[in-house]
């Protein structure tokens, strides 16, 4: 019989659900790091929130664990990578608590707007100081989304209630979702001009670490109130605090922190901040439906080996995955090598197939290279998921197989269309499983990706070559492996450079600085 552990407070239906499916479920909240260490080893699952830190060493104690349940959408909390390597599937429950998440921020708009929680602690001290909370309507005024997702989407849908005017910034919102959801897409720098309030709604990652900083806040209105329920270390909180203390913004309201629990904080202290202890998700509905949720997916993972909403492991049979696993390293790989040069909304992906690799099953592949796609600006996208958030964001996906084999013996090319242009990656597995690039962007090419790439597309001029290496050469970063194609003699050229250490945006800058360079970009796989 397979067991559980659940190491935070679920509702008691889970563990209802747990024993009704014959799984046995023991529950053991607040353990310390050393006693869930020493328990761990007894179970096939583990069920936590996010008070639970499930780390690399947790998972090396773990020698029976085969899935860990995430009741909520972030992972923060969990060593994915240590549980890839493990074998172990992590699941989430990415839309269990969305209504309640968009509803804290509502609440914290209207308290930012009419300064509530300053005004009930002066009440409550006895003063009566009507004439000094003066606050704002929120009707009329311009509502700055960033992230218009599943949750984005529904605080657009209770701001327009409202009567204010929405506009939005995510890459990923086309113009049609734009148009059904009722809000303006428009660039970053704009919506820091136009928005009288801004509210975050997108995962952390490299793309969105430190969006909201001191030099975004310079381009803000002095009146904008910021709101942040979605995760710590969006807005930088020095520079946060240091535009509060300068009347640089008027105010803002945060519900997750860089350091959690957050006893102290350099924004805490003042009136013009209203801070709550990560409550976004804090709502009896969404804890019954998140557990409800997660127990569900643990027990058929754990009976019958059905994975949904995992972020580490995609839906294949074991047959399956053996003979696909080659091909899917490469899907992820184009999909990620085209996701990452990509920096508008994408309307469209067609994925084509030809040779041997077109007999194969091609839906685990398209979604492969749809979360290699997506990851760079999404948290938590896998193979189940990928495909979804696709149809939501109105991006047209596409297949096209032939069996007939051209150059290569089998050939799978992504091609993206975005709102400026399209972009082409082609690959093949060769021989022993060995996966390559072979063209990009219409140009021939052949090589292996490395960790850390470096991609420059250039004008092919004498001296180029040098001025490159010599850039590199002069931050101390290690060439491992270099490859070049061009179009013709003279004319647009690219250059993949695999490295030992980690780009650092100042070397990208010295290299976009170079003469004949037309991009230039730090990629990681």
């Amino acid at each position: 019989m397979p067991k559980v552990l659940i190491a935070d407070a679920l509702s008691s239906r889970a563990v209802e659900i747990f024993r009704a499916r014959g799984i046995e479920a023991d529950v053991a909240t607040g353990l310390g790091v050393a006693e869930l260490r020493g328990r761990i080893a007894a179970y096939d699952g583990l069920a936590v929130r996010s008070a639970t830190k499930v780390t690399a060493e947790l998972i090396e104690a773990a020698v029976a664990l085969k899935v860990v349940g995430r009741a909520g959408i972030g992972v923060d909390n969990i060593d994915v990578a240590a549980a890839s390597e493990r074998g172990i599937v992590v699941m989430n429950t990415p839309y269990g608590n969305a209504i309640t998440a968009a509803e804290h921020t509502i609440a914290m708009m209207f308290a930012l707007a009419r300064q509530i929680p300053a005004a009930d602690r002066s009440t409550q001290a006895g003063k009566w100081e009507k004439s000094r909370f003066m606050g704002v309507e929120l009707s009329a005024k311009t509502l700055g989304i960033i992230g218009c997702g599943n949750i984005g989407a529904i605080v657009a849908d209770r701001a327009q209630g409202l009567k204010m005017r929405v506009i939005a910034f995510d890459p990923f919102l086309s113009p049609e979702r734009a148009l059904e959801l009722g809000v303006e897409r428009v660039a970053l720098d704009e919506l820091f001009a136009r928005a009288d309030f801004i509210t975050l709604h997108t995962p952390l990652t490299d793309a969105t670490r430190g969006i909201i900083d001191a030099a975004a806040m310079a381009k803000m209105k002095r009146s904008v109130r910021i709101i942040n329920c979605a995760r710590g270390g969006l807005v930088v909180e020095a520079d946060l605090a240091m535009a509060l203390n300068s009347g640089l913004i008027a105010g803002a309201a945060i519900d997750v922190f860089v350091e959690e629990p957050a006893i102290a904080n350099p924004l805490f202290g003042r009136d013009d901040l209203i801070a709550t202890p990560h409550l976004g998700a804090a709502t009896s509905e969404a804890q019954e439906n998140v557990a409800l949720q997660i127990a569900e997916q643990m027990a058929d993972f754990l009976l019958t080996g059905a994975v949904a909403n995992a972020v580490n492991m995609p839906s294949l049979t074991a047959e399956e995955a053996a003979r696909l696993k080659p091909y899917m390293v490469l899907a992820e790989q184009l999909g990620s090598f085209a996701g990452q040069l990509t920096e508008t909304g994408i309307r469209a992906v067609a994925i084509e197939y030809e040779g041997a690799i077109a007999e194969l099953n091609i839906k685990p592949l398209t979604a492969t290279a749809l979360t290699g796609l997506l990851a760079p600006q999404l948290a938590a996208v896998n193979m189940v998921n990928a495909p979804l958030i696709c149809r939501q964001r109105d991006i047209r996906v596409s297949e096209t197989t032939r069996t007939d084999a051209g150059d290569y013996q089998n050939l799978m090319r992504v091609t993206i269309t975005t709102e400026r242009r399209e972009r082409t990656v082609a690959g093949t597995v060769f021989a022993g499983n060995k996966p390559r690039l072979v063209e990009i962007e219409g140009i021939p090419f052949e090589a292996e990706l490395g960790r850390n790439v470096l991609f420059v597309r250039n004008y092919d001029k004498p001296g180029f070559i040098g001025a490159l290496g010599n850039a590199l050469g002069a931050s101390e970063v290690n060439i491992a492996t270099f490859h070049l194609g061009r179009t013709a003699p003279g004319e647009d050229a690219i250059a993949l450079i695999e490295v030992d250490q980690t780009l650092t945006p100042e070397l990208i800058e010295a290299v976009r600085g170079l003469p004949n360079v037309i991009q230039a970009k730090a990629m990681r796989f």
